[in-house]
């Protein structure tokens, strides 16, 4: 693994990898509301069912250049939701909450809608018959 951050300190070097930083960014994009999960290619997806863990870096590519990090988000939106606004409100979150957290200068948050979630038939009944 690479690592994204190498500070040097009085008692020794800090290490943060590319996965550290996407199962934050991934954490930080489901807590919005709107979305719905993040989607896994085809690989991860694989992964995760012969192993059975979760991966919570699925569907987050991060590239850290020299002093920034780009973070490419793939989601899974809910159905009804104005995705400009929910996409902003992800790119902020995440943006806000890598940096906090890592210390890195994040350039840019791309988020990339894989798909829409739309509900099953009978969760729209009831929330009519309501």
């Amino acid at each position: 693994m690479e690592e994204n951050l190498r500070e040097e300190i009085d008692m020794g070097i800090v290490k943060i990898s590319d996965e550290v930083v996407g199962v934050i960014a991934g954490l930080a994009a489901t807590e919005i509301k709107g979305v719905i999960g993040m989607s896994a290619n085809l690989v991860g997806g694989i992964t995760q069912i012969l192993t059975g863990k979760k991966n919570l870096s699925k569907g987050v590519k991060v590239n850290v250049g020299e002093n920034s990090a780009t973070i490419d988000l793939f989601v899974v939106i809910e159905y009804g939701v104005k995705i400009p606004e929910v996409a902003k409100m992800v790119q902020d979150s995440v943006k806000r909450t890598v940096e906090t957290m890592t210390g890195l200068v994040v350039s840019a948050v791309n988020v990339h809608v894989q798909n829409v979630a739309i509900p099953k038939l009978d969760e729209i009944r009831v929330e009519n018959e309501e």
